[in-house]
């Protein structure tokens, strides 16, 4: 049998971690305004369903990315407040993962808001639309 009650504060320990991330921890601090930045920008350029889609996952897998590497850091503190050489490969590697989340999410934004954004610089210009473009059609995706 489930107990719910556990269920509900567990939601409520997590949603206390999630707010202590971002309360205390500086990267994610930023990680939360580029986020707000690529909001307001997403809106501006009009996106597709699709495309809110892999933002939204974007930068979920970034701030997931964040809360794990601070919490192994944290967890590190703990075990060794000390400077010790395995630790500091230890936090170089987490910090390593979340890099490399967040240059996947900046070639992903390139690629969409890139995308948008040539397209209006060809329609303002004189210019012939590019030879091909990505489009999104929904009878095809089952919507």
């Amino acid at each position: 049998m489930i107990d719910f009650r556990k269920v509900i504060r567990s939601f409520g320990f997590a949603g206390q971690g999630i707010l202590d991330l971002f309360r205390f921890e500086n990267n994610a601090k930023v990680h939360l305004l580029v986020a707000g930045l690529v909001l307001a920008g997403g809106f501006w350029v009009h996106l597709t369903h699709i495309e809110w889609t892999i933002i939204l996952t974007q930068i979920g897998l970034v701030w997931a990315a964040e809360a794990f590497n601070t919490a192994i850091e944290k967890l590190c503190d703990f075990v060794s407040p000390g400077i010790h050489p395995k630790i500091k490969a230890i936090k170089d590697l987490s910090s390593g993962a979340v890099l490399i989340v967040v240059i996947a999410a900046v070639l992903v934004g390139i690629i969409i808001f890139g995308s948008h954004l040539l397209d209006g610089f060809l329609s303002m210009s004189s210019r012939p639309k590019p030879l091909f473009s990505i489009s999104f059609d929904p009878n095809l995706a089952g919507f």
